[in-house]
């Protein structure tokens, strides 16, 4: 981790709060946070709870290849906090945090955007769903569904 990035795979809770003070700079007048949690249902069937496998080395160093790309793209002054969770949640429970800080808004909006697809599409993290009737199944990535990479998705 450098002064300017928190990059992290946790088995502990995560908590928002700890992203908002890490991105907190005084010459920043802007932060955004993007918070993930398990909801209660996905295509259709109701799930009670989540188990996430992520290879820890080579998912820091797409982290750490993202932080570089979002500074190339909205400026070096940017800082950045990406922490995933491994291991099992159940409903309502943080899975990631994404901060972005920077001297404006526009370029937060849109690194925070950018990063949180990009992971969804680059990172070795795999989503195991627990069903409510005791069924569990390894789900498939954004990376094989029909959504485009983030430039598509925001239009950037």
């Amino acid at each position: 981790m450098s002064g300017r990035d928190y990059l992290r795979i946790s088995g502990s809770p995560l908590v928002a709060q700890a992203a908002i003070d890490f991105v907190a700079d005084p010459a920043h007048g802007a932060a955004d946070l993007f918070v993930g949690t398990v909801r209660d249902h996905n295509l259709g069937k109701p799930v009670r709870g989540v188990s996430y496998d992520v290879f820890d080395g080579l998912c820091l160093t797409v982290f750490r290849e993202l932080a570089a790309e979002v500074r190339a793209r909205w400026g070096e002054r940017l800082k950045v906090y990406i922490e995933h969770f491994q291991g099992r949640l159940d409903i309502g429970g943080v899975s990631i945090l994404v901060a972005v800080s920077s001297p404006h808004r526009d370029e937060s909006f849109k690194a925070c955007r950018y990063l949180i697809e990009e992971i969804k599409h680059r990172a070795p993290i795999w989503k195991q769903e627990h069903y409510v009737d005791g069924d569990s199944e390894w789900v498939q990535g954004h990376a094989l569904c029909a959504h485009g990479p983030a430039d598509e998705t925001i239009g950037l």
